[in-house]
């Protein structure tokens, strides 16, 4: 071996964060291999040229050989940290992974285990012009790793770490960008947004990614308007348009009454079916059509006020009318359309699958799962009934009660779906393929599962109790109670929804006076680890807001605003 080097080889059982076993390193160290005691590393009277001759100064070493040899040490360190420090390097391992997978998982934040305070705000407007003035002031979209929202005529996009713009797009006038949702409750993750924006006589269609480049421009004709009905933004880079097709209903169809305060009980019994048509934003290349059948519906779902075309600005009320039969709206998510409206209650998904046609109008719905597929859920006298749909809306199963998907979840390869009641009141977890796991007696006032983190299924209740129960049998692990009986209080916290880590879940609190709050518990234990108090002022900004995970990042949403908290 040439003089002047070394070969260390450490064989230690500093075990892996993921698989086990032991570290083995083999280090060459040219410049200390002759050097006595591990002081001598770092300067000494001892030294060696580059060419390895020996050289002896009679004195401390230079400050370039001190930076040498501390470079050629610092794998070593490395080393001794982990088998001699009581493996915080392993432990800061698996923090970093864990943090990583948590970037990626639904409701996943980096840190919620410590109390949260304001890191930046950005101020301005949040939502469209539409939306503000139907009272959805904070309506967003989860692009990439992105914030995107419509702020008047602009479409801007938020590095959720900092708050920074990191792009803001001019669309003109009457924009219309979708899918969103609103913060907090319906929030929408989709890999594009289709804007529409112009005049009526001059409106164009345009597709935004992550990266805020547009595709398309591409002009709206004004016969298609005529041909196929008002156009929206839709899912997956597409222009949804529906109209009315069909004859006229004759008039009196049905036993409906109204009454001057337009109230409307009875039945509308006959109705024109509504044609849906999915055209590519780009190109306006047909995806495809479906036809959702008219069906008698109570005269509650056909009042005239609700006479607005996919709920834009166009309306068609007629006024000296109290039921419109034609009158129908939609909410558009990140892959599915839920249509309702008289006669229409339905889902349609990306493709053009129609579900949800056994539903009764109005009573019911259709909703889009995070971990894939969809659930149709019914509500009769007897009770709810949901039926599990896979991604191409093939029937997976029928299921008794009614089904929750988790909000947040430390890993999506494993989310359980917890279905309530039924008529043995049980509380039963189903895997996506409808493979049922087990069923358990449903705890009391038990209403949503919350979470599913660190093997515990975090369920709550409308009366403020909330439940860890094991992920693997369904059984107890711990309660606790939102609201402390001494309270004097605005009234009971019920939770709405929460985050996790993959250690901590985060609560949103609200109580009966609106005002929101959060709460962070142990998963595995239970244990109270922080909570800020909800606040009543309208001015501050926890008061009627809505929360989103963006990137690991927890991002807090008004209409007025956006601010991160870490």
């Amino acid at each position: 071996m040439k003089r002047g080097a070394s070969r260390h080889t450490l064989d230690c059982m500093a075990r892996d964060p993921d698989q086990g076993g032991a570290f083995v390193f083999d280090l060459v160290d040219d410049d200390t291999a002759d050097l006595e005691g591990p002081l001598a590393r770092f300067g000494t009277a001892a030294g060696s040229d580059p060419d390895g001759a020996e050289t002896d100064t009679g004195g401390p070493a230079t400050s370039a050989e001190l930076g040498r040899r501390a470079r050629a040490f610092a794998p070593v360190a490395a080393v001794l940290a982990i088998v001699l420090g009581t493996g915080f390097a392993v432990d800061g391992l698996r923090d970093d992974r864990r943090m990583e997978r948590m970037r990626d998982a639904p409701g996943g934040v980096v840190d919620v285990s410590s109390p949260l305070e304001e890191t930046w705000a950005w101020d301005g407007t949040v939502g469209s012009p539409q939306a503000t003035a139907q009272g959805r002031g904070n309506d967003v979209a989860l692009l990439g790793d992105l914030l995107a929202f419509q702020s008047g005529r602009e479409l801007i996009a938020l590095d959720p770490a900092t708050g920074d713009e990191a792009w803001v797009i001019p669309l003109g006038s009457f924009p219309d960008c979708g899918p969103t949702g609103a913060a907090g409750w319906d929030e929408v993750t989709t890999p594009t947004l289709v804007c529409l924006a112009g005049p009526p006589e001059a409106r164009e269609a345009m597709v935004i990614g992550p990266d805020g480049v547009l595709a398309g421009g591409r002009p709206l004709d004004a016969a298609d308007e005529r041909r196929y009905g008002h156009a929206r933004p839709g899912p997956d880079g597409l222009v949804l348009r529906a109209k009315r097709v069909g004859p006229e209903p004759a008039e009196g169809s049905g036993d409906v009454e109204c009454t001057e305060s337009w109230e409307c009980t009875g039945t509308v019994e006959s109705g024109r079916d509504l044609e849906v048509r999915a055209e590519d934003a780009v190109t306006g290349e047909e995806r495809w059509t479906a036809t959702v059948p008219f069906r008698p519906t109570p005269a509650d779902q056909c009042n005239s006020w609700a006479g607005m075309p996919w709920d834009s600005t166009d309306s068609t009320t007629d006024l000296d009318e109290m039921i419109d039969a034609d009158s129908f709206g939609a909410q558009f998510t990140g892959g599915l359309v839920q249509l309702h409206g008289c006669g229409v209650t339905a889902g349609l998904t990306s493709g053009g699958e129609v579900l949800g046609l056994e539903i009764e109008p109005g009573a019911g719905g259709v909703l889009s799962l995070r971990a894939g597929g969809y659930v149709e859920y019914e509500y009769d006298d007897d009770g709810v009934r949901t039926t599990l749909y896979a991604a191409d809306g093939g029937v997976v199963d029928e299921v008794d009660g009614y089904v929750s998907e988790p909000g947040a979840v430390d890993g999506p390869e494993s989310t359980l779906l917890l279905a309530f009641g039924g008529e043995e009141s049980r509380l039963r977890a189903y895997r996506t393929d409808g493979t049922t796991l087990w069923d358990a007696p449903v705890l009391d006032g038990a209403q949503v599962v919350i979470a599913q983190v660190a093997g515990s299924a975090i369920v709550a209740s409308w009366s403020g109790a909330v439940y860890g129960l094991d992920l693997a049998n369904g059984e107890e692990r711990w309660t606790w109670n939102a609201t402390d009986p001494n309270d004097e209080g605005p009234g009971d916290l019920f939770v709405t929804r929460g985050f996790t880590d993959g250690r901590s879940v985060l609560l949103v609190t609200h109580d009966g006076a609106g005002a929101t709050g959060l709460v962070a518990l142990d998963a595995l234990s239970g244990e109270l680890l922080w909570e800020r108090p909800g606040s009543t002022d309208p001015g501050d900004a926890a008061f009627m807001n809505g929360m989103v995970a963006v990137d690991g990042n927890l991002l807090e949403i008004t209409s007025h605003g956006v601010r991160g908290l870490g």
